[in-house]
């Protein structure tokens, strides 16, 4: 019987690929040793035999191993066989337990760091902080909460197959949203933005009102930004009570102090930027009130530069120094000592950064409607006061084949992607109705990417090259065209964003740029650093290159995962050149550059943040800023023997590039440092079995309670404390819980 086709173990038929046999029977004799391509050939031809003389119509695949196995044994290729059925043993164990705990989702798809990011931070819990979703649940909770959206505009509207495709894209990993988004939709939060930037207005309840309203926000999984700059200086005097301000430093740290007691959701610690601009009176003490590390730890810090103080710079001259609340010069300084002085502190331990603001207002959208301030807490969403954001970020790596670039694929993503970003705008509940109505007038977005350095390595394009720079215009240039044309799609069935009218996309507007466009959201584009879901979609960071080939990620309140980069690993394997011993030594130097025995190929490609010149860290965000609406979201990384000269030279490179904002790191300038080299696997290893769960025990503990949860029908899991996981209490349309004091009404 001739065999045509085979059962897979879903039950499905597919067509009988003896390729495949042989690609499965050469992978085992490799890991013996093995090189004989053309006799693993010979052996799958007599595997198909046997599969025939058995006259079984669709054999399944077990049955076509047990053939291989019997094969191997019976053509005297022991070593063969055995690899092949420890391969198998291996396979079939993982299957067991995907089975119980994640269901259709791949193991390859989700790793060991992505398990236990997902378990402490994401997958939904019970009163008694047990899981109650798998990923595979995740993904479908948030999936159909945001086709939802659809319905608002179309009755009719086909949602099931919109959830499909959301689900789609997230559970393939090739795009996920920002974490606020993954953590609450579908949940009785419902706070779906990560970027926020609130005002802090010159007076006490002003200052103590957005204090509040962050706490808010960070309990929801936002992050927020603040400018300072409208604070008046230390030692001016209060008219109304004849007393004498403390100034924004001051304010600085009462805000640090409330964030350190306030989780957001109570799964992360809340994150903030703070911002002072260039020409305010206390700038010098901006510059330097974070030169003790342990001091103001929950704030990012950047200096809101201007073109007037670069100009001064370049010039060697004096700039004014203006009173907030009048706009008067109060003094003059020399703008080039200002300078050296921030850059000596950027230095020190990376804090503070620069962003340009002139740059920012510049392209703001919405000229009319007010000034930008502030950025979120990394720098990539310059926001108006009170508006916010959110992101999402499509996976690179997951759109080259043959070392080109998946256009068509990618397109359909970016597609999808920006109508489930806008789709996010209408589900979202934001705290404050300032907010939502700021949001909904603009409707920004930030669809970004991450996983360059992966889609770069799979080309065997170096990060630190021209062709690398080039190909980053290229390709964000696709992303922003792509994504403008779905906002635009979306604009016409779904109409312009409120304030289109007075925006710079009107032609009819005063502040009119050029570029008539009918469009959906006032920004499309964010180039975001994506953490998280990177760890989750295990994906090298933003537009980053590799921060090293291996290395431990210091997360959530200290719990340490080990990484070794998936793409270089197979290049590694597929070389037959992977080895602990090898892995051991790559740690140790942090990059392959000085290895000998590694190919010249491998150096030149997978070079990592160390390798790479300050210049082409520039360059490369230089190139993704040219196609970003907002900002783009880049460390220049530096060695600890980084001199200050050096940083200066990137700050001047960084203006003149015409980047919105850049921010640097010297390795080892802070302790607590996230991302460490110069690990011993075998120290590793003893503290991974001692301390750190295997993923056998992360997933049955995600196995959690799936059966019990829907036998607990009398209890939903939105009737459960975000913060603490005790059941609420409901009372006239409010609910609270007993032990944390959250509260929330409907």
């Amino acid at each position: 019987m001739v065999i045509s086709k085979i059962q897979k173990r879903d039950g499905t038929i597919v067509k009988f690929n003896k390729k495949k046999i042989a690609i499965a029977i050469f992978k085992a004799a490799q890991s013996v040793g093995g090189k004989d391509k053309k006799g693993a050939i010979k052996l799958a031809d007599k595997v198909e035999k046997q599969l025939s003389k058995q006259k079984i119509k669709n054999p399944t695949v077990e049955q076509v191993q047990d053939a291989v196995e019997k094969t191997l044994i019976k053509n005297k290729h022991s070593k063969t066989a055995k690899a092949f059925i420890l391969y198998r043993q291996r396979r079939a164990k993982e299957r067991e337990e995907k089975k119980a705990v994640i269901g259709k989702l791949s193991s390859k798809k989700l790793n060991i760091n992505a398990l236990t990011v997902l378990k402490e931070r994401y997958l939904l819990k019970d009163s008694e902080g047990k899981i109650i979703e798998n990923p595979n649940d995740m993904f479908m909770r948030v999936a159909k909460n945001i086709a939802q959206a659809d319905l608002n505009y179309d009755p009719d509207a086909d949602i099931k197959t919109l959830e499909k495709q959301f689900y789609n894209m997230m559970e393939n990993l090739d795009f996920l949203p920002n974490s606020p988004t993954l953590m609450n939709a579908g949940t009785r939060i419902q706070q779906l933005a990560a970027c926020f930037v609130l005002p802090i207005e010159d007076s006490m309840e002003g200052i103590f009102q957005s204090l509040k309203d962050a706490a808010i926000i960070h309990k929801s999984g936002g992050g927020t930004g603040f400018s300072f700059s409208r604070l008046r200086p230390k030692n001016s005097v209060v008219k109304s009570t004849k007393g004498v301000a403390s100034g924004p430093i001051s304010f600085l740290t009462v805000y640090n102090a409330a964030t350190e007691v306030i989780k957001q959701g109570g799964k992360r610690r809340g994150a903030n930027m703070g911002i002072l601009r260039i020409d305010h009176p206390d700038i010098m003490d901006f510059i330097n009130c974070k030169e003790n590390n342990n001091d103001i730890t929950n704030f990012n810090l950047s200096v809101g530069i201007t073109e007037k103080f670069m100009e001064a710079v370049e010039n060697e001259q004096e700039y004014d120094l203006i009173y907030p609340t009048t706009k008067e010069v109060v003094r003059k300084m020399d703008a080039k000592t200002v300078f050296n002085l921030l850059v000596s502190a950027a230095w020190r331990n990376g804090d503070p950064g620069i962003i340009f603001v002139d740059r920012m207002n510049k392209n703001n959208p919405t000229p009319g409607i007010g000034e930008i301030e502030s950025t979120n807490p990394c720098g990539e969403q310059p926001l108006l006061p009170y508006e916010a954001c959110n992101l999402g970020s499509i996976n690179l790596g997951h759109f080259v084949k043959n070392k080109k670039i998946k256009w068509e694929s990618l397109s359909k993503l970016i597609d999808i992607a920006v109508h489930f970003l806008d789709n996010v705008i209408d589900m979202s509940e934001y705290p404050l109705q300032k907010i939502t109505d700021m949001v909904n007038s603009n409707r920004k977005i930030g669809l970004g990417v991450m996983g360059w350095a992966d889609m770069l390595n799979q080309m065997e394009i170096p990060y630190n090259s021209m062709e690398g720079v080039k190909l980053a215009e290229k390709v964000m240039g696709f992303v922003k065209k792509e994504a403008d044309n779905a906002s635009c799609k979306l604009a016409r069935m779904r109409g312009v964003f409120k304030n289109w009218e007075q925006s710079i996309y009107n032609r009819e507007s005063p502040c009119f740029q050029g570029n008539h466009m009918e469009i959906r959201n006032a920004t499309r584009t964010t180039i975001a650093p994506t953490g998280t879901i990177g760890m989750i979609a295990d994906c090298s960071g933003g537009v980053e290159p590799l921060f090293a080939l291996s290395y431990v990620k210091r997360v959530m309140d200290g719990k340490e995962l080990f990484y070794v980069d998936n793409y270089f690993k197979k290049e590694l394997e597929k070389r037959n050149m992977y080895s602990e011993k090898l892995m051991q030594k790559i740690i140790n130097k942090g990059s392959i550059h000085d290895i000998e025995e590694l190919p010249s190929i491998l150096k030149e490609t997978f070079v990592v943040a160390h390798d790479i010149s300050p210049e082409y860290h520039l360059k490369m965000q230089a190139s993704f800023q040219k196609y970003t609406d907002n900002a783009v979201s880049k460390t220049v990384n530096f060695p600890n023997n980084a001199t200050i000269e050096d940083v200066h030279e990137v700050y001047m490179q960084a203006y003149k590039l015409g980047c919105k904002g850049v921010t640097i790191y010297r390795d080892g300038s802070r302790s607590g440092q996230v991302l460490n080299l110069n690990i011993d696997i075998e120290k590793e290893k003893k503290q991974d079995k001692n301390q750190q769960p295997t993923k056998e025990e992360i997933e049955k503990e995600i196995e959690g309670i799936i059966e019990k949860k829907k036998e607990q029908t009398n209890e939903s899991q939105q009737d459960i404390c975000p913060d603490c996981g005790s059941k609420l209490i409901f009372q006239e349309g409010c609910a609270k819980c007993p032990l944390c004091g959250f509260s929330f009404c409907s």
